[in-house]
């Protein structure tokens, strides 16, 4: 694709974003055929967005995660400051298509992680680490049947990002932890409604956070001291309503938590 195609899809997405609106799929003339042109689209629409970045998000970390957007493997999606939050927040339910929350891990890095042309080790990336935090994503999608409109628009679409919340970080003792067996509960009005652990994100929360650094090192892309990595969805993703209180709990980490406006 050419850069005229590029930034014209971005330009349909945006519009789209700024509108609270949704549409069937990317017209055919910019429409993203590989992955590389959804996520130059992606950086494309980040820059129209004037926005600033504070993250990045993993979707696609695991089986459910995978079914509930039909891809087969993991996409990498920004996160922006307007829409990232702290624990107790309360959020418009909103124009939501998806209509799902997702407990997740997520990391604060400690020191940046430069592209180079051999993959980052575990151990390394980990090494870069600064804090450990529960997390909820709400997720959702500008396209109205997200099952079918494909990996690579949907990677442009900033990988099904919508709205963020961070908890408290967890600064100490949690390297001690086995993160894969660590279990998770997503709680809706105080009643448990989905259990999951960390081995569920590509078999573990550190293992998917290796996978975003190398996926954004082919992309030439660093990532940053202070910005975070959520690794995806524990579990699977649930149903949630307006008026709902949601809490994410993180074995050995703490807890996380939004309400839902009417």
């Amino acid at each position: 694709m050419i850069d005229a195609q590029l930034l014209q899809a971005a330009e349909a997405l945006w519009q789209h974003i700024q509108t609270d609106t949704f549409f069937e799929s990317l017209p055919e003339s910019c429409r993203p055929q590989t992955v590389n042109d959804g996520y130059v689209i992606q950086q494309k629409l980040f820059e129209i967005s004037g926005d600033q970045l504070v993250g990045w998000k993993i979707a696609a970390t695991g089986q459910a995660g995978q079914k509930h957007i039909s891809v087969t493997h993991p996409l990498a999606g920004r996160l922006l400051r307007s829409r990232c939050f702290d624990s107790g927040v309360t959020l418009p339910f909103g124009n939501n298509n998806m209509a799902v929350a997702e407990a997740e891990f997520a990391f604060t890095m400690g020191q940046d992680l430069l592209p180079r042309p051999q993959e980052y080790t575990v151990d390394e990336v980990m090494n870069a680490v600064q804090t450990v935090h529960p997390a909820i994503e709400l997720p959702d999608s500008r396209f109205q049947d997200f099952t079918v409109a494909g990996g690579p628009s949907l990677i442009a679409d900033f990988a099904c990002a919508r709205y963020f919340v961070l908890g408290d970080a967890l600064n100490n003792g949690w390297r001690d932890l086995d993160l894969k067996s660590c279990n998770t509960k997503l709680t809706i009005d105080g009643e448990t409604v989905v259990e999951g652990a960390g081995k569920d994100v590509l078999g573990g929360p550190d293992i998917a956070l290796s996978w975003l650094v190398n996926q954004l090192s082919s992309l030439d892309i660093t990532l940053h001291a202070g910005e975070f990595v959520t690794t995806g969805v524990c579990g699977k993703p649930c149903l949630i309503k307006a008026g709902d209180n949601v809490t994410s709990e993180l074995e050995g980490i703490g807890e996380t938590s939004l309400t839902l406006s009417i």
